[in-house]
């Protein structure tokens, strides 16, 4: 079982109410994120750090990861105070490794970005990629990130000259687990969410190809994802982040998804 799907009873909830100063950020951050980024740790130190086992570090890492979702999804702030005590316990030497290896787990496989607004306090706010909010238009607002596939959608079709064959999205989105038909943990049937939810939302066209026999579709990017994003900005994100590295993830399992919905 996947380490996300391993529920910590001490993990503060996200929902409390927001004091006026952190409901002041979140206005002032949550349309336009700060740019300042959250690659910076604030902990350093020449001390000697204690050895852990890969298993240690990756439990701490599945357990920011979840609290950091959490976060997301009741779009509050979180802090360095608040992850080390919360998340790590008080193991202030482990964090700067745990921290970006969150970090890079939450922008690449759910596609949130973690984004520092308070550098002297080490506060954050964690704002979906490329400023895309399908997220915000889930009926439930408590389902996983979804954002993270459409970005690989929108850059597929970028990739193939602003016209995705639908055979060769289905055929990378097979490559991560998704197959037409196929019930899938988080995301749920790909081509209802394709072909139905995201055309309707207006992030994706659904086309057929003119004269094709027999009968072939296309994806374009839809009105929505060139009103909140650009191809220019999907260019430096695609420059910037190693897909590579994206492949590195796994995506959680449906236990997993079902534990984190419930929250600690």
């Amino acid at each position: 079982m996947s380490e996300l799907s391993k529920p910590e009873e001490a993990l503060q909830d996200p929902g409390k109410a927001q004091d006026p100063e952190e409901a002041q950020l979140l206005g002032a951050e949550w349309g336009e994120a700060a740019s300042a980024s959250a690659s910076s740790s604030p902990v350093s130190s020449s001390a000697p750090v204690e050895a852990l086992s890969q298993e240690a570090v990756n439990k701490m890492v599945a357990n920011m990861v979840k609290f950091l979702l959490c976060k997301y999804r009741a779009r509050k702030l979180t802090s360095y105070a608040e992850l080390l005590n919360t998340v790590l316990r008080g193991n202030q030497e482990h964090y700067p490794v745990v921290f970006c290896q969150a970090v890079e787990c939450v922008l690449l496989v759910f596609g949130v970005d973690v984004k520092e607004v308070d550098p002297r306090r080490h506060i954050y706010i964690m704002v979906p990629s490329l400023y895309l909010t399908c997220d915000l238009m889930q009926r439930d607002g408590q389902g996983l990130p979804k954002v993270g596939l459409l970005v690989v959608v929108l850059s597929l079709i970028l990739q193939n000259r602003d016209h995705g064959p639908e055979e060769q999205i289905w055929g990378a989105l097979s490559k991560m687990g998704l197959y037409v038909g196929k019930e899938h943990s988080i995301f749920g049937e790909p081509r209802e969410l394709l072909t139905q939810v995201w055309v309707r939302d207006g992030y994706l066209e659904y086309r057929q190809v003119p004269d094709s026999n027999p009968t072939r579709y296309k994806f374009l990017w839809g009105p929505r994802a060139f009103a909140e994003t650009s191809k220019e900005k999907f260019i430096r994100y695609l420059l910037k982040v190693n897909q590579r590295a994206f492949r590195s993830f796994p995506l959680p399992s449906a236990e997993a998804v079902r534990e984190e919905e419930e929250g600690p």
